[in-house]
């Protein structure tokens, strides 16, 4: 197996088309077909699917396609890495986002790598916190910000920020708290979870430890909507369908706009841990190692200044 035949099967797949995939490449089509035909050999499986309307990976070729793209992304940091200085670190840095975090840490990141590291490309990735520890485990990003369960021992990681969950519902919400002719507070547990709450799956980090504080008091959640998307989320929230219980993060700029409020949870502490991880098997690169340090740098200041709400920096060695 050869890495250009990697290279091959990756532009195939990417383009639906093997004329397509061969023009990019700069290779005749039938030397192109020939490669893949050798690559489907040593592997003992057919990895593509070819028909009138184009090509499209077998479930195989699926399977192969991400090996395929961590292997590819670990040879270009590989190269990076021989050939950066430890003064000015340059290349790609891939960095996983949860949804949720994404709006507290992503822009100002951008701008502090901008202005501190100009020669180093952050390719940010916001997506579930299960698709980020599967890429991370595979090599195909450098570094995930992931919720701390207790299960991250895979990976090597430094904690982050502690982030306190609200009871969030619209301003005027029928689901709001209130206590005479104003609002109140906060909101006990037991009456958060009497509202219709807009959860995300239990593949996010927050669900389960949310299903976990309210079992340990001996309660269950009952009426739950499960929407995966930050964005539909927000809308559901907005057109008064429930509440939601989550950290502030991703519904700052509503809050901040008075569209919605924010209740604290009194009797209980929920919080998530957040920490910033890497494979324990892949070294990283100088440009990586640079913004690691500077993700847990912008974290601090967030914190310190007051941007990221409700949140903690945690100390760390």
């Amino acid at each position: 197996m050869e890495l250009r035949q990697l290279r091959y099967f990756v532009a195939i797949v990417d383009h639906g088309s093997l004329s397509r995939a061969a023009r990019v490449l700069h290779i005749a089509q039938p030397a192109l077909t020939q490669q893949i035909r050798q690559l489907e050999e040593e592997l003992e499986a057919q990895l593509l699917h070819r028909s009138a309307q184009g090509v499209i990976a077998t479930d195989a070729g699926k399977t192969f396609y991400e090996h395929a793209q961590a292997i590819l992304k670990q040879v270009i940091d590989a190269k990076s890495a021989v050939a950066q200085s430890n003064d000015k670190p340059s290349g790609t840095v891939a960095l996983g986002i949860p949804q949720s975090v994404s709006g507290a840490l992503a822009l100002p990141l951008l701008t502090a790598i901008r202005a501190t590291y100009p020669e180093i490309t952050l390719l940010l990735t916001e997506e579930l916190t299960g698709n980020l520890i599967v890429q991370l485990k595979s090599g195909r990003i450098n570094l995930a910000v992931l919720f701390d369960d207790g299960q991250l021992s895979p990976f090597a990681c430094t904690p982050m920020v502690e982030e306190e969950m609200m009871y969030i519902t619209r301003a005027d919400s029928q689901y709001g708290v209130k206590e005479g002719k104003g609002k109140s507070k906060s909101v006990t547990l037991a009456k958060a979870i009497k509202a219709p709450l807009i959860l995300p799956g239990l593949q996010h980090g927050v669900r389960p430890r949310i299903e976990n504080v309210v079992r340990s008091h001996g309660m269950s959640l009952e009426n739950v909507i499960e929407i995966n998307s930050v964005a539909i989320l927000k809308s559901a929230i907005l057109a008064d369908i429930g509440a939601t219980i989550l950290p502030v993060a991703p519904l700052l700029s509503e809050i901040e706009r008075g569209d919605m409020i924010a209740y604290p949870i009194s009797g209980e502490r929920m919080v998530r841990t957040l920490a910033l991880c890497a494979s324990k098997n892949i070294p990283l690169t100088n440009a990586a190692a640079a913004v690691e340090r500077l993700v847990l740098d912008v974290t601090d200041d967030l914190c310190r200044r007051g941007k990221w709400l409700h949140a903690e920096a945690l100390a760390r060695d």
